[in-house]
């Protein structure tokens, strides 16, 4: 840091176990790519290349070059998943992911309906490739599962050779975890961290509040998804107590 302050709460240091940020790409230039990680790279742990924008991104290599150089681990969003499983194409899945030499892949079914005991053979079969990261929850808003079906998803998942679990919100933050205003399902994450060890989770949380929130019950090192890249720096204040909202929160009394 460029100075000293007391009573700021510890962050662990890359490359972190606990205490990720994920930032959420949804389609920057290659020189946007460099320009976050000169001023935000030592922040950034992983990042999602959101949904399937990888098809249509006229630069992937170049790109996914740029944060390797980095030191920057990057999957493909769980819809391009979905969208090779839905066509039968799992195969050519794993082709793109050695191609591009992906190291990591996100399992989700958001999408499409496919049966559990599917999924956890997807994961464990990606598993003996790529470092797997699995997403719990819907994107369609009826979907509404209850706290012990989350639980017993991501005990699952886990299981199967998961890495991390996510905990869907969708990139605007008003599905899954969340309702549609954006209001945090408190009772939902309560339940899930009681069985479920909170370092094994990433809370996808794109909103200001929602960080806030996920910070003050679990600390600095909570790991948080889905986070825009011009709202890396801004999350990691939050995370130190040196913004507004967390502000008298971590200070000694």
């Amino acid at each position: 840091m460029n100075y000293t302050l007391n009573d700021v709460p510890e962050r662990t240091l890359k490359p972190r176990k606990e205490g990720l940020t994920m930032m959420m790409d949804k389609g920057l230039s290659s020189r946007e790519v460099e320009d976050i990680i000169e001023i935000a790279g030592d922040f950034i742990d992983i990042v999602k290349l959101g949904w399937a924008t990888s098809y249509v991104t006229p630069i992937l290599q170049k790109k996914l070059d740029t944060y390797r150089d980095a030191g920057i681990p990057t999957y493909f969003g769980g819809t391009l998943f979905e969208a090779f499983v839905i066509r039968n194409q799992f195969e050519d899945y794993i082709r793109v992911l050695e191609k591009y030499k992906v190291g990591y892949a996100e399992v989700s079914d958001g999408s499409i309906d496919l049966p559990h005991d599917e999924k956890c053979q997807y994961i464990e079969t990606l598993a003996k490739h790529v470092t797997v990261l699995s997403e719990v929850g819907s994107k369609d808003a009826s979907k509404i599962l209850a706290p012990y079906q989350w639980i017993e998803l991501m005990q699952a998942e886990l299981q199967a050779g998961a890495w991390k679990v996510i905990g869907e919100s969708r990139e605007a933050g008003n599905v899954g975890l969340f309702r549609d205003s954006g209001e945090v399902r408190q009772g939902l994450v309560k339940e899930i961290i009681h069985t479920i060890p909170h370092d094994k989770i990433i809370w996808e949380a794109p909103q200001k509040a929602q960080q806030v929130w996920f910070i003050k019950l679990l600390g600095a090192n909570v790991n948080l998804g889905n986070i825009a890249p011009r709202e890396v720096i801004p999350l990691e204040t939050i995370r130190l107590g040196l913004r507004g909202d967390t502000f008298q929160h971590f200070l000694s009394n």
